[in-house]
């Protein structure tokens, strides 16, 4: 009977132990997920102002090779 209560008392304490690694895994992902979407715009940010940028100086260049 001892064994018994034991094992049910191990076999919950690792379910509870497998729970709470399952919560802090949830966290973590949604933490990364936000950070790859901050980062993803802050690429799309620098794609654009990076295009802004180019296109006089590519309109120059088209310029001079015309000339």
């Amino acid at each position: 009977m001892l064994w018994s209560m034991i094992a049910i008392a191990l076999g919950f304490l690792g379910i509870a132990v497998l729970g709470i690694l399952a919560v802090r895994v949830f966290v973590e992902v949604r933490r990364l997920a936000r950070q790859v979407g901050e980062t993803s715009q802050r690429i799309q940010r620098a794609a654009q102002d990076l295009e802004r940028a180019a296109t006089p100086l590519a309109a120059r260049a088209h310029e001079s090779l015309r000339d």
